[in-house]
């Protein structure tokens, strides 16, 4: 995906990411994000922003997450969620962390998707909404092409 990645893409994820007031991930996902975001040019609002927000990770190993602000949280994970989501400023965002999406929406805790579709067929991997998922009634409430065909899709969750 990374030649898709164009300037229009990047000021998206940038902004998602700077604007949120905490960031919930799932262990595998923090782990991989703990090993990079804390040592990366903090010159750069997206990374000065990662490193200052609240972050809460799902985990039922985890104990001494390290990675400053950081929270991990307990065993009834959609009451924690939602207890999050109450205390939050600002958004609580989600990046990767597959496993933990899946619960997220089977507890009805998204109220919004955006979903980037980039111009390219890879024919195995990971499905985002796995088989068993409840269908749901989505509302777009935009969209925008980038110059290099990704679509930028923002979606609200039906009631």
């Amino acid at each position: 995906m990374l030649p898709y990645v164009d300037e229009a893409v990047e000021r998206f994820m940038s902004e998602a990411t700077a604007g949120a007031g905490g960031l919930l991930l799932g262990r595998r996902t923090y782990e991989i994000f703990a090993a990079v975001w804390p040592y990366a040019d903090m010159n750069d609002p997206a990374v000065a922003a990662m490193n200052a927000m609240p972050k809460y990770v799902a985990s039922r190993t985890l104990k001494d997450p390290g990675w400053a602000n950081t929270t991990v949280l307990g065993a009834d994970l959609a009451a924690e969620v939602r207890r999050v989501k109450a205390a939050s400023e600002g958004e609580t965002v989600v990046l990767g962390s597959g496993g933990l999406l899946e619960t997220l929406i089977e507890a009805d805790l998204v109220d919004e998707y955006r979903l980037l579709v980039f111009p390219l067929i890879l024919g195995s991997g990971k499905r985002l909404f796995t088989d068993g998922t409840r269908s749901r009634d989505l509302t777009l409430t935009a969209t925008e092409p980038t110059p290099s065909g990704v679509l930028i899709n923002t979606y609200r969750a039906g009631d």
